[in-house]
């Protein structure tokens, strides 16, 4: 295999920062060596999660084996993940905040038509729904554990209880009419064709989806990271590697 030097889209912070959480898993396990310093293993868990580069190419670019690529990677996931905020916690910070938007994706993934319950049938394609919470400046709060494609958005973030703790503490959001009847602080779009709206509920389904563009930007961000643009591994690691993926940005806005 061609081995060539290449870039990641990072900043040096998001590798100092996974570097010192390595160096600390390290020491609690009383690791004496390692094939890769805690810098080259956070550069490999970071090409692999930003560019989507498979265990193969990144063995052969840093001269280590496909297993050790593999349980390198993810204990970088793992280290990553456990920061990552909970419901509880996702609501404290949002409740300095002056709004949050909240909005749905699908993470397409390798499925054969057989696995129905990952089907979404908004999107024709398989994947899992991740719902997704944004401040006001697009800015990613919170990313729920996925959920197979086949779930609607508002089933979604009632199943992981966000709809419910916005509300409880009161916390505005704007959400699109795919939330539609969700209730609480939620608010979304007048439904109905343009010509039978009223004017002040067009202006007010105009403002409202200016809103909500600002909280694509936070989807978009998470989808920057080419692993979740076609997801190839089992389901059961999904979750993790979406947390994993949040915590950086949180880490770089805080």
């Amino acid at each position: 295999m061609l081995v060539y030097p290449s870039g990641i889209q990072l900043s040096s912070a998001a590798l100092r920062f996974l570097s010192r959480l390595l160096a600390a898993r390290r020491r609690d396990r009383g690791t004496r060596w390692r094939r890769l310093s805690v810098h080259r293993q956070a550069l490999l868990a970071l090409a692999h999660l930003r560019c989507g580069h498979t265990y193969a190419q990144l063995a052969a670019g840093f001269g280590i084996g496909t297993t050790t690529a593999y349980r390198y990677v993810n204990e970088a996931v793992e280290v990553l993940a456990e920061l990552a905020p909970n419901t509880a916690a996702t609501v404290r910070s949002a409740s300095r905040k002056a709004f949050v938007i909240l909005d749905g994706t699908l993470l397409p993934m390798d499925r054969i038509a057989a696995d129905r319950p990952y089907y979404s049938g908004k999107h024709k394609r398989h994947g899992m729904n991740v719902q997704v919470i944004a401040d006001p400046f697009g800015n990613l709060l919170w990313a729920s554990p996925a959920l197979p494609g086949s779930v609607h958005d508002i089933k979604a973030a009632r199943t992981h209880g966000i709809i419910d703790a916005l509300a409880d503490a009161e916390i505005r959001c704007w959400a699109d009419k795919g939330y539609q009847g969700s209730g609480g602080t939620v608010r979304v779009p007048y439904r109905g064709r343009w010509d039978d709206l009223s004017a002040g509920q067009r202006a007010v389904n105009v403002s409202h989806a200016k809103i909500r563009a600002v909280g694509e930007q936070a989807v978009a961000a998470l989808k920057a990271w080419n692993l979740l643009r076609k997801l190839r591994c089992s389901t059961t690691r999904i979750t993790s590697l979406v947390q994993a993926i949040l915590v950086p940005h949180l880490n770089a806005s805080s």
